[in-house]
């Protein structure tokens, strides 16, 4: 890391709060979308307070009150996992425009739904496993992630389509707020991120880890929802609405 320029100590709270803009805008537009948005929101806050795991291993933001640098604690960590949460949930969501239905009781009674909140918490066991090996702090997050989404998936195979295409859409979303860190802050990466104990491959000038984090969040957190509260698609309202089915015929209802 190079030394930090004075004029970054509030470019880590304008980029977290930069996030509550989309957030803002989906959450006024989608009402359908509100309940699960702060239910994410409100679930992924608190994992703000792991920022001392990785300041200053990965990285060393300047912080408001300077809190990372005497504590690892800050407020930006938790705008921050506040707003990529909602969005990670909501994601999928709002582009796909999916109708949902709660599994009935006899889905719910599968075997492998005996693993449902094993697969929900898989992430928290995997990290807690993973941290205490002598390694930067950011793997174990994103194999975390990555063993979460993929236990989703093996538990809910119905939430592929959700995991896939809500990484994708996330990343897509991450990139974008990465590349406009890097051009309204040029030099920030550099003076922030610990460049020199990561993959020196950076696409773009952005370090593939955080690349690799967006797409594993959001793999992770477009699903987490839907297994929670035993959501799937309705595919008889699916078919429906792309003109594959007809009121009351019993393929549509298959």
């Amino acid at each position: 890391m190079t030394p930090a320029n004075p004029g970054f100590h509030y470019t880590w709270l304008l980029w977290a709060a930069t996030f509550l803009l989309p957030w803002a805008l989906l959450f006024m537009a989608r009402p359908a979308l509100r309940r699960p948005m702060l239910w994410a929101s409100v679930l992924t806050a608190p994992f703000g307070l792991t920022e001392p795991l990785f300041v200053p291993a990965y990285w060393n933001p300047p912080s408001l009150f300077d809190l990372a640098q005497r504590t690892g604690f800050d407020v930006e960590s938790l705008i921050f996992c506040f707003a990529i949460g909602g969005l990670g949930v909501a994601g999928y969501r709002a582009l796909a425009l999916v109708p949902l239905r709660r599994l009935d009781h006899h889905a719910r009674s599968s075997p492998r739904h005996r693993w449902h909140l094993l697969a929900l918490a898989s992430p928290i066991f995997v990290f807690a496993s993973l941290i205490v090996l002598p390694w930067n702090p950011i793997y174990p997050g994103i194999l975390a992630l990555a063993a979460g989404a993929t236990a989703t998936v093996l538990c809910r195979p119905d939430l592929w389509r959700n995991a896939l295409f809500g990484g994708g859409v996330f990343l897509a979303l991450y990139i974008i707020f990465l590349l406009g860190l890097k051009w309204l802050w040029p030099g920030y990466i550099e003076a922030v991120w610990n460049l020199d104990a990561l993959i020196a491959w950076r696409p773009d000038g952005l370090p593939l880890e955080e690349l690799l984090f967006g797409f594993a969040f959001g793999t992770y957190w477009s699903s987490v929802y839907e297994h929670l509260t035993w959501r799937q698609r309705d595919v008889s309202k699916v078919r429906l609405l792309t003109g594959h089915g007809r009121p009351g015929d019993p393929q549509a209802l298959r």
